[in-house]
């Protein structure tokens, strides 16, 4: 793609029109050679929107919330950008679930934009190009990015690098009480929603929360967030405005502490190091591919060099 070619992409993507929103989330995926330039052209026009993540366990409704937020936001005029992480097809690579499906009530709205990006092995809830993606959705003019994590398990926590707001779902009858502790999601959560609270075991849930966030309160120090509970019915709308105004809550609350520069700043660090990480790992590939890994190897399976020495050379010659 040409230089021109780029800038006029852009510039259709500013103007908030879908298909070169999504051509340039393609273009970040797939792994283009152009990825830098876009990131360049669009960087100056980020900052503005806010990152809402969503995490949980399977089966806590995940996207339904994600469907019902996106209905509440719209209502107060605002436009929101969704990133559904799903599984990749161990065939084709892409994304398994296709959240776009569940959310088709959405498809029309102009004040909308979905898109599913598959994991493509990357660990964590999020796909590798998640950041690029959002800096996509920022500079194309959303207000909101909400950030649906792949949900295979309680591990997917990488969306609190990317998140200004986590917000961890969980649901009454799925030993979450216990899986919550163990997973650490007090660490990461800002916001906590317990959806299908018209289900029994609701109560013993929330109640199990409070007393979890009531422990670890007693270990900080100065001014801290409080963690809300809203229970939800998402399926309803229940409850939904509630999570709305604990994200607004949150927003000002970041703001207000400078918490907010400070989350934005670790993003763009380890946003920094990924890149960095990716590009070093492409060097050794090409290295693995010609014969000087494969000499160092061998002396390293002859005893006659040990594999922190060899490990530095290799380093040194990347540096050469």
């Amino acid at each position: 793609m040409a230089g021109p070619d780029l800038d006029e992409l852009v510039g259709r993507a500013r103007e908030g029109q879908p298909r070169a929103v999504a051509r340039l989330i393609s273009l970040v995926e797939d792994s283009s050679p152009r990825v830098a330039d876009i990131a360049r052209a669009l960087t100056p026009y980020t900052g503005r929107a806010r990152v809402v993540g969503l995490t949980g366990p399977p089966g806590v409704g995940k996207s339904t919330s994600t469907s019902a937020l996106l209905t509440a936001l719209r209502g107060e005029g605002l436009r929101v950008g969704v990133l559904a992480i799903d599984p990749s097809s161990p065939f084709s690579g892409g994304a398994l679930l296709g959240d776009r499906i569940r959310m088709t009530e959405h498809a029309t709205d102009p004040g909308v934009f979905i898109r599913s990006m598959a994991t493509r092995g990357h660990l964590g809830g999020l796909s590798w190009a998640t950041p690029q993606a959002v800096r996509v959705l920022d500079a194309a003019g959303f207000d909101v990015v909400l950030i649906e994590t792949v949900g295979v398990g309680q591990s997917e926590v990488d969306v609190v690098k990317l998140a200004d707001t986590t917000v961890v779902l969980l649901a009454p009858g799925m030993g979450d009480g216990i899986q919550a502790a163990k997973a650490g999601v007090l660490e990461i959560a800002d916001v906590f929603v317990v959806n299908k609270a018209d289900r029994d075991g609701a109560d013993a849930t929330v109640h199990d929360l409070k007393n979890m966030i009531a422990l670890a309160r007693r270990e900080l120090r100065g001014p801290s967030w409080r963690q809300p509970i809203v229970r939800t019915v998402a399926a309803k709308g229940e409850g939904v405005d509630e999570v709305v105004a604990a994200l607004r809550a949150h927003h000002e609350w970041l703001a207000a502490h400078g918490e907010l520069a400070r989350r934005r700043a670790a993003r763009a660090r380890g946003e920094v190091a990924a890149i960095a990480l990716r590009r070093l790992h492409a060097e050794l590939a090409d290295l693995r591919h010609g014969s000087r890994l494969a000499e160092l190897a061998d002396l390293v399976a002859a005893r006659e060099l040990d594999p922190f020495a060899a490990a530095d050379r290799l380093i040194a010659e990347l540096k050469s």
